[in-house]
Parts: structure tokens; sequence; C-alpha cells
């Protein structure tokens, strides 16, 4: 079962949508050759996938449910792009035939999956021999800001608290690799990179969307029905996050595992 704690309100999608190969999967471009056939796991708004499938030969997008499917979908169809193929799907139980795909890719997605360890063995089962299979996730636990305002504390440990009810595991990108080597990788290729946010227009985004992100998605009404905040302190908390967008020293910074594993 996969519960995606963040879910698909504008406020999310805001910063979804600004993802994509460059700021997102730089470790996996160089592999994104013309006549590759890609898995995208996960695929979320789409803007990585047409970003993928403006490099390869052919892509299929995945994602929990039709309604979250056809959002990359949208995008594709908006954005003229023909060679991207769409499924729903459950990573643990791929529908797809063994050895079917050059590359395999997840993008925060196995730190909202009940199972990663089986998700990544079924990335790997559909994977062609030789072929690569590539995960992304944030490490919520190594999330680092300035100035410290305890309001965005107390933000931290609600968004885990959420996450870990729902099975999953904010702090994925330092398991990443053992994930992996649980699930019988040996070639393993480890990486890191960040998201950083200290301009004007970075804070103003940044911010912004998760002073929204806290009052009205899907998080913020997990958080008020499992009676792990009141709406006045999910108040606060977006005060605070407007806070430091406005703060001149405002400086935030995101740290993500990446594994590129051969098959």
């Amino acid at each position: 079962m996969v519960v995606y704690t963040h879910g698909h309100h504008d406020s999310v999608l805001r910063s979804h949508n600004n993802r994509t190969v460059e700021n997102s999967a730089a470790y996996l471009a160089e592999h994104l050759t013309g006549d590759v056939r890609l898995l995208d796991v996960g695929a979320g708004p789409g803007t990585i996938t047409v970003d993928f499938a403006s490099r390869v030969a052919r892509v299929t997008a995945t994602e929990i449910d039709a309604d979250a499917l056809s959002l990359s979908r949208n995008l594709a169809a908006d954005r003229g792009v023909r060679n991207i193929d769409f499924a729903v799907e459950d990573v643990h139980a791929l529908s797809f035939a063994d050895d079917g795909f050059d590359i395999v890719h997840a993008h925060q997605v196995l730190q909202h999956v009940a199972d990663p360890v089986q998700a990544l063995r079924e990335m790997r089962r559909v994977a062609r021999p030789g072929g690569i299979v590539a995960a992304r996730d944030a490490d919520y636990a190594g999330f680092i800001w300035f100035p410290l305002l305890p309001e965005l504390d107390d933000w931290l440990r609600l968004y885990r608290q959420a996450a870990q009810a729902n099975g999953g595991e904010p702090d994925a990108g330092r398991r990443l690799l053992s994930w992996a080597r649980a699930a019988g990788f040996t070639g393993i290729q480890v990486t890191a990179s960040t998201w950083c946010y200290a301009t004007e227009e970075e804070r103003a985004w940044w911010g912004g969307m998760w002073a929204d992100r806290i009052l009205e998605s899907a998080l913020a009404r997990q958080l008020t029905r499992d009676g792990l905040a009141t709406q006045g302190e999910l108040q606060r908390i977006s005060d605070a996050w407007r806070a430091w967008a406005a703060d001149g020293d405002g400086w935030y910074l995101v740290p993500h595992g990446e594994i590129l594993c051969r098959v």
C-alpha cells in the first residue's frame, strides 16, 4: 500500500511542477540516450517525465490511481508529447513483464511506500539485464534552515509524525543504499545532491508554498483529523513560513540521497 502524505493539492503541485531532469535527476542524465525505454514510477505532475521524453525513445509513467496519473497525462497532452504511455500501478507489484525497460526511475517515491525493498525488487525485475534502476529521495532529518524559527521545528516534527503514521520513512535519503543492498543489488553508485533556497524569489516560492501547504493540503487534513495539531497551531506554522520567506537572511537546504544501480 502507498499513502501519499502530501496529496495533490495545488500548494503541493506548485513545488513538484518545478522539477526537471537538471534539478532533480542530474545523476541520471548521462544515461538518457535516444534509444532508451524508461519507466518513471510515481510520475506526479509529470514535469520530470516530460523532460525524460524529450531525451529518450519511450517513457512509461505510473501513478497510484487514475486521478494522480491524470496530472502527467494532461501535461503531456498540453505540451504535445506523444512518446509517453500511462499506467496505474503499485510499485510493490508492477504489472509489467520482466526485463522490459532500460531504465527504471523513481523520484521522491521510496520515502512514501510501505516496503521500499520490495519496491526496488520490482523495479529491478522489470529492468533489463545491464539496465539501470535509479532513485532519489530527500532526507528530512537533514533539512537545515536559518533563521532558527521554533515553528519550523514544529512543522518538521509534525510532518515526520504524519509520514510515519502513513507507513513512510521521511529520512529515506540516507537509507537508499541499504535498501538497494537488501533488494539484491551489488553494482550501486551512490551520490547526493541538494536543493538550496536563499534568493528573495526562491524564498517567496518555497516559503509561500509551505505556508499554504500546512493549511490546505492532505497533510493539513491528516494532522487535524488525527489530533496531532490544531488549526491554530497550523496557522502559526504558516505564519512562520511567511516570516522566513520575508527575511533577507533566510536560507534553506534540502539534502537528497541518490542511487544508480546496475541490474
